[in-house]
């Protein structure tokens, strides 16, 4: 398997898996049983869905969104983003979600960093309370411009997260993220990605200011090693009410590997069980959706979801995936 079908893979996995989350998020898990049954495919959301009601099957939310955002900043940045332009192209996308009367907007992490940065402080200082998933559920675009190498793939993270999500937690998880998905690309097994991700997560805690809450690194350690051998009823309801599937990135971060080492070789099974789990399903099936989409490269997802989610949503990632690899490359 190519470098490249791995990186497509990872990026497609993200929107694949967000869209698998869309008619879910921010419900409960008994809500969902209620109003879908048990996830088992693109679903369209329900008018009782409180953030995306009514969307047909297949469409993306902010996960997906930010993250060909971030992309294309990249990119187009030669692998560097400028904080201001990354806060102004933020605040536009929230006005073009506005506009088209959506309801999936900046999460509270980024919100407030960018009023902070609006009212003049220190973009190293506007994130200083970032300690939700929103760094994290947009770092694969960094992951896939990235090599795996810790020391400067964490430097890459806090680049790119430190406007909103300048904290001790909120790196952390990012690197867990970019480093799973990083090591998947260059063709790392998957008990080696997920440690590879404990070790970045580990480093990512020393950057950005102090925040009190659970060690990413260990709780992954921790839920990795707890959900082996459950089967996927018990797996799902321990994710849910033990180790939690909130916005907190100590929570929904830890959720997306916990399922990664349970279920990590049915990327369709993992997928669609963290679309039923309640709580921020779309953010947590779409890292899932990157880190599995690395190890499977984009063979790994079936045309019933993958063609849906291209076409819903007119999505093209070939040609930014392309010029991420350029930047892995030249190791800009």
């Amino acid at each position: 398997m190519s470098t490249r079908d791995r990186a497509l893979g990872a990026f497609y996995g993200l929107a694949i898996g967000d869209a698998l989350g869309m008619p879910t998020q921010s419900m409960s898990r008994e809500d969902i049983v209620t109003h879908y049954g048990f996830i088992r495919s693109l679903r369209d959301a329900v008018a009782e869905q409180p953030i995306s009601p009514n969307l047909p099957a297949g469409t993306i939310t902010d996960d997906t969104e930010q993250a060909v955002l971030v992309a294309d900043l990249l990119v187009g940045g030669a692998g560097t983003i400028d904080p201001m332009v990354f806060a102004k192209a933020l605040l536009d996308w929230e006005a073009g979600m506005v506009a088209r009367g959506l309801a999936d907007l900046l999460g509270p992490s980024t919100k407030r960093a960018l009023k902070m940065l609006e009212s003049g402080a220190d973009p190293d200082e506007a994130g200083r309370n970032g300690t939700t998933n929103g760094a994290a559920m947009r770092i694969t675009p960094v992951a896939i411009a990235t090599a795996p190498e810790l020391d400067g793939l964490v430097d890459a993270v806090v680049a790119a997260s430190k406007l909103t999500h300048n904290t001790n937690i909120g790196i952390a998880g990012a690197s867990a993220v970019a480093a799973a998905v990083s090591a998947g690309i260059d063709g790392a097994s998957l008990p080696d990605a997920l440690d590879q991700a404990e070790h970045a997560a580990a480093l990512g805690a020393r950057k950005g200011w102090w925040c009190a809450g659970g060690d990413i690194a260990c709780r992954i350690r921790w839920a990795r090693r707890w959900v082996r051998g459950m089967d996927r009823t018990t797996l799902s309801y321990a994710v849910s009410k033990v180790i939690g599937t909130s916005v907190a990135v100590q929570e929904s971060m830890v959720a997306a590997f916990a399922l990664a080492e349970a279920l990590g070789d049915s990327p369709v099974e993992a997928l669609t069980t963290a679309a039923g789990l309640g709580g921020d399903t779309d953010t947590i099936a779409a890292v899932l959706g990157a880190i599995l989409g690395a190890q499977h490269g984009l063979s790994g997802f079936p045309a019933d979801l993958l063609t849906p989610v291209r076409e819903v949503n007119e999505l093209d990632l070939e040609p930014v995936v392309d010029g991420l690899l350029e930047l892995r490359k030249s190791g800009s």
